[in-house]
């Protein structure tokens, strides 16, 4: 009959069976795993059963955990300091995408990007001068940090102590001693992009795709000469 109707015969004849509790087990269990001060998992759990004359599985052990809410703390998720990604200080936008300047120096940008050169990734920062887009400093290296910024600002040729305020995203590598150092010196006021914003910093996000020309390279290829490879 059951080949007839094209059905398999376990749907006949198939009775479940009853899930049998063992207490004696799940005792033994939330005793281990006590002693361990709540240490133990799964495996250190069958080990000790295992030694005990207990055969059974780490899934089994799992469940009868997981019924009597006993978690490792090894699986607990632990916080973890961290440093932010970006700098958190509270530096307003004075410039506020205001890009269009009538005085040179009176507001810099800058940023960083990448090139490929000969295979390996290395990095260029630059500022800008808003009043007519032009590179005023730029450096080149291998580590994308707060020394290629410094780099950056001492091969500007002109007096530091013209340019008004400097606007830069919230990149780590524009936080630092040495740049607060510079600013504080020649009294340069700090303007930073809004966090995830980088049409705050529009002009030197543009600038980079006119360094990636042909053109531009043979300009500060230069800095990347003395770089040993």
């Amino acid at each position: 009959m059951c080949q007839a109707l094209n059905i398999s015969r376990g749907m006949i004849y198939y009775t479940p069976k009853e899930n049998k509790v063992n207490t004696e087990l799940e005792s033994e269990v939330i005793a281990i795993h006590k002693a361990s001060r709540n240490h133990y998992g799964t495996r250190k759990i069958k080990r000790k059963l295992t030694k005990k004359g207990y055969q059974v599985s780490k899934r089994r052990i799992g469940k009868i955990m997981k019924k009597y809410d006993l978690v490792s703390t090894y699986t607990k998720k632990q916080y973890k300091a961290h440093s932010p990604s970006c700098n958190e200080d509270k530096i307003a936008n004075v410039v506020n995408r205001e890009f269009d300047k009538e005085e040179a120096l009176d507001v810099v940008v800058s940023d960083l990007t990448y090139v490929n050169v000969k295979g390996k990734w290395n990095y260029i920062c630059l500022i800008i001068d808003l009043f007519n887009r032009e590179f005023i400093g730029y450096a080149a290296g291998k580590k994308k940090n707060a020394e290629l910024v410094t780099e950056a600002f001492k091969s500007i040729k002109r007096p530091l102590d013209q340019i008004n305020v400097l606007h830069t995203d919230r990149g780590n590598e524009f936080k630092n001693k040495a740049i607060d150092d510079i600013l504080d010196s020649f009294d340069i006021e700090r303007s930073l992009s809004n966090k995830g914003c980088p049409y705050d910093n529009a002009v030197a996000e543009a600038a980079f795709k006119v360094v990636k020309t042909e053109f531009a390279y043979d300009r500060i290829f230069n800095s990347f000469e003395e770089l040993e490879y």
